[in-house]
């Protein structure tokens, strides 16, 4: 399987810049996995659209403020962008440009960071002059929140690239399906029969880095942390003995979700680190319905879609979604794959 099965074309002017006025109000395409028919919506549609005893599976990781910027001893600037903690003062983090081993970074308020070690990957693991809650105290009041890359314009409220659920911190990056959610939307799905779940997945780099290898089996995902309590376990498990779909939000549920269901098929209470790569073969144990983005061109997120649906069913439907003129990406509009 190559990556270039999974590129597309997409005009520029697609790709959201900002999120919508109102989150629910984004469109919502809607694709039967086994058939490839797509229906339009808005996304505010959805109690209407899932069914009664749908359980619907979020991850409340919160986006930690992760972009430091600071000076060289030199002088020279650095930006840097904390990836995942290692130690009550220490994190791996990219920075830019590349330190080297030894050299120290000043941020403000007298923080300062030096360089103990270069990963395979780039990274540094950055060892700070403070540490755990004084740490955590000054990466929020300095830190910004790590937008990606292809969204150019700055936030107007920090708040929009945070679930309206987010509670625990550790996502260096938004679980974006989330973002179209409602503290209304919400009680409106309550309301309609549909059950809420939450579990936990600090989102890393790795899941949107893109895959620089040409064969898709020689890529290797980076670890991201998850627990899933023994509560939401078992209603999931219930669930699933019930008859009742497992409607996951997010990439991020199903590959938790994924790595911690047994032979059986039931799913086990755990905390830990998954590096599950889901591509087209995966056999899917737990989750039948799937709440996502668009994703980007080549991306293990494509790939795991793509594994959900069927490559051709989904590039089909991007090639709709182009077509109709939805929004891409982090701030665009939404699919629901459904059976």
């Amino acid at each position: 399987m190559q990556t270039s099965d999974f590129d597309y074309d997409l005009p520029p002017e697609l790709i959201a810049q900002s999120p919508p006025v109102r989150r629910d109000q984004c469109r919502l395409l809607v694709l039967n996995r086994h058939s490839g028919t797509i229906r339009h919506h808005q996304f505010a549609d959805l109690p209407r659209i899932l069914r009664r005893g749908d359980l619907l599976v979020l991850n409340d990781s919160r986006v930690i403020p992760a972009r430091l910027r600071g000076r060289k001893a030199s002088g020279g600037r650095v930006e840097v962008l904390l990836t995942r903690r290692r130690q009550p003062d220490s994190w791996l983090a990219l920075t830019h440009p590349g330190l080297k081993y030894g050299q120290r970074v000043r941020f403000a308020d007298d923080l300062e960071a030096t360089v103990e070690a270069i990963d395979e990957d780039g990274q540094r693991l950055l060892r700070f002059n403070r540490s755990a809650a004084d740490l955590d105290e000054a990466i929020h009041r300095i830190g910004e929140l790590p937008t990606p890359p292809y969204v150019r314009e700055p936030l107007q409220h920090p708040d929009d690239y945070q679930t309206v659920y987010a509670r625990d911190e550790g996502s260096v990056a938004a679980p974006t399906a989330g973002l179209h959610f409602t503290p209304e939307l919400l009680a409106d799905l309550a309301s309609s029969g549909v059950e809420l779940a939450y579990l936990t997945l600090h989102v890393g780099i790795g899941t949107f880095r893109p895959v620089k290898v040409a064969d898709v089996a020689h890529h290797r995902m980076h670890a991201e942390w998850f627990r899933v309590t023994p509560a939401v376990a078992e209603q999931i498990n219930r669930a699933k003995a019930e008859g009742r779909r497992i409607v996951a939000v997010g990439t991020t549920v199903v590959r938790t979700l994924e790595s911690i269901v047994d032979e059986e098929g039931r799913v086990n209470a755990a905390e830990g680190e998954t590096s599950l790569f889901i591509v087209p073969g995966h056999v899917f144990r737990v989750v039948d319905a799937l709440i996502t983005n668009f994703h980007l061109p080549r991306s293990t997120l494509l790939m795991l879609v793509s594994a959900f649906a069927g490559r051709e069913r989904i590039l089909s439907a991007y090639t709709e979604a182009v077509a109709q003129r939805y929004r891409f990406y982090s701030f665009g509009d939404a699919m629901l794959i459904e059976d």
